[in-house]
């Protein structure tokens, strides 16, 4: 085939490819956006194997054939609060992949490829290899499997740096001076990575996870690019460097929702969050009603704000369903809670309630609720949410001051006023959701006490505030009953 007619079709599989991305800008779109992706992934992967004829098709198909149904199995199984975990597991695998390409290239042909050829292989290994890990813990934590708290080494910056000087300095000896056995130089250099991998990865907290993925993100599709220069595949060059190119944005994206810069999350000499005292708490305490005094195992071990038990549960709910029939503006902010709790279902019930009584009714979403970039959206998608009442952080703020009624689902970070008014937490700076301006607040989470930050929330101790406590899901349901 003609070379300007394989740049041509290429050229239109990128473009079908950034197309699909497009679509993404909208929540409608989402759904098109992905199948236009997926189809212009699946055209490369022909186009592939179409122009380098394979020895032995009979093995690629078993390939496909074997990993699609284990693929196919895991996102059967798979429900909308394992999708960060599925993700980063996702991402890990396409960094193995890259570094078993890398390392079969630079092993086969390691003599012929030019510097730069082999430079980026060995940084494709590199980089796979630490994506890989780093995943794999990502996803462990995010599953639960390990504890999500940060796990930090004595000395870990130390640790850390030098891992990554001495993959470097085997980089440089196995793509330049070739002193080592090209095999084992590449072997030596896949373990180094995998630990470091596993370094980086560890001392990551919950509450730091939509960074991470984003990062995870982005180091995968750069480990694909550079693999892409080995095996001059611009296809995968131009794949790889879009897909790092949009979890680069959505890192910057996380960290400017947290107000943190990248090196305050990764590499910050303090990584352990402790439970910080909030502002005073005002003169009258809020009502509480609490169905559970359980604290799930995720959450920090830090002491609860005390309670003032003013009215009997019974009163609170009525009192909340009152205040919810009354208002023209209600917004409602879910959070993480809402998702283990699985209670979105009952969340967009209740919004559709309030609709139908007349009420102008708003999600405002924070851009790190959640454990990876907007996983609250698609946990309200699985509820058959309206996108249309979906809004982000800042084009709601400006209008919580007016706002009737505001529900606090399964949130304590993203809209704790000490974040405002007190300094030196680790949420200290971050942009908050301004749920204690409104002239109502009902609050339905497990339980008052802190969120992954560890950092007490004083909007639980405001007037204003009315706390529902328990499972959300039973909590939402009792509110619509009330309203019925």
């Amino acid at each position: 085939m003609d070379s300007g007619l394989q740049f041509l079709i290429d050229l239109a599989v990128i473009l079908i490819l950034f197309a699909g991305i497009w679509q993404f800008h909208t929540t409608r779109g989402a759904k098109w956006g992905n199948l236009t992706g997926a189809f212009a992934l699946a055209s490369a992967v022909a186009l592939v194997l179409y122009r380098h004829p394979v020895l032995e098709p009979g093995l690629v198909v078993a390939a496909i054939v074997v990993g699609g149904i284990i693929g196919v199995a895991i996102a059967l199984r798979a429900n909308m609060i394992q999708i960060p975990a599925i993700v980063a597991f996702q991402h890990g695998f396409g960094g193995v992949a890259v570094s078993f390409v890398s390392y079969v290239e630079l092993a086969r042909v390691t003599e012929t490829l030019p510097l730069a050829g082999r430079i980026s292989g060995l940084l494709g290994l590199v980089l796979g290899a630490a994506t890989f890990s780093g995943s794999l813990i990502a996803s462990a934590k995010l599953a639960n499997r390990i504890k999500q708290t940060p796990v930090v080494l004595p000395n870990h910056n130390l640790v850390l740096g030098s891992l990554a000087l001495v993959a470097l300095v085997l980089v440089v000896i196995s793509g330049i001076s070739g002193i080592l056995p090209v095999h084992a130089a590449l072997i030596v250099l896949s373990a180094v990575s995998v630990v470091l991998g596993v370094v980086f990865a560890i001392r990551i907290g919950g509450a730091d996870m939509p960074v991470l993925i984003s990062f995870l993100n982005a180091t995968a599709g750069f480990a694909a690019a550079l693999c892409g220069i080995v095996i001059q595949n611009r296809l995968l060059i131009a794949c790889g460097a879009t897909v790092a190119a949009s979890g680069s944005i959505l890192t910057h994206i996380m960290c400017k929702g947290m107000n943190r810069s990248l090196r305050n999350v990764f590499i910050s000499a303090s990584t352990k969050a402790e439970a910080v005292k909030g502002a005073a708490a005002p003169a009258s305490a809020p009502a509480v009603a609490s169905k559970s005094t359980e604290t799930p195992a995720s959450a920090p071990a830090t002491a609860a704000v005390a309670p003032a038990p003013a009215k009997p549960v019974g009163d609170l709910y009525a009192e909340a369903a009152e205040a919810a029939k009354a208002a023209k503006t209600v917004v409602i902010i879910p959070g993480y809670g809402m998702a283990l709790a699985h209670a979105q279902f009952e969340v967009v019930d209740l919004a559709n309630r309030l609709q139908k009584r007349g009420a102008d009714v708003k999600f405002a979403v924070h851009p790190v609720a959640g454990r990876m970039p907007g996983h609250m959206h698609v946990i309200l998608a699985e509820a058959e949410v309206d996108p249309d009442v979906l809004f982000e952080m800042n084009q709601v703020n400006d209008q919580l001051k007016n706002t009737d009624v505001v529900f606090v689902v399964g949130a304590s970070d993203v809209v704790n006023p000490s974040a405002i008014s007190v300094k030196g937490t680790p949420i200290s700076g971050m942009p908050i959701l301004l749920a204690h301006e409104a002239k109502r607040v009902i609050v339905c989470n497990l339980d008052d006490k802190p969120g992954y930050s560890g950092v007490e929330n004083s909007l639980y101790k405001d007037p204003k505030a009315l706390l529902l406590l328990g499972d959300a899901k039973a909590t939402i349901a009792e509110l619509i009953q009330r309203l019925a």
